[in-house]
């Protein structure tokens, strides 16, 4: 039962802090689903990640991807309780200009993590999504 708990409270921390995430993309792109635009795109967005990404959208991703990396390697986050899928961080959302700004009260890994999540939103809205590049097959990406 303890196990299930503790599995339950980490899918749904992780799911919030995505969230943050999504709602940095949505910012970007007002338009957008990001769940549904980013699950499954290329070789990077989406779960892991091999290979040469097909485009711009998709390097978005790789390097994303290696943000978050270097994020568990961070000096100033602790392993397991700073992990970039869960942890929060304080973000704003200039709507008008389509712009994000990470909390000045974050801090040091919550600013790194804050940072990786901004600048990929920020990649996402200046790249082409191409819809041939969705669900593409795992030989695509070695």
């Amino acid at each position: 039962q303890n196990k299930t708990n503790a599995l339950l409270l980490l899918l749904s921390l992780d799911y919030r802090a995505l969230n943050q995430f999504r709602d940095m993309i949505i910012c970007t792109m007002p338009d957008s689903w990001p769940l549904l635009d980013y699950a499954d795109y290329g070789c990077y967005c989406g779960m892991g990640g091999s290979g040469t990404p097909v485009d711009e959208l998709d390097r978005c991703c790789e390097v994303h991807d290696q943000c978050y990396t270097d994020a568990m390697q961070h000096s100033e986050c602790w392993p397991i309780l700073d992990n970039p899928y869960t942890e929060f961080y304080d973000f704003r959302c200039d709507e008008p200009n389509r712009a994000i700004t990470c909390g000045s009260g974050n801090d040091e890994c919550e600013m790194f993590i804050c940072e990786c999540d901004r600048k990929a939103a920020e990649c996402f809205a200046r790249s082409p999504w191409n819809p041939e590049n969705e669900h593409l097959p795992s030989d695509r990406c070695n």
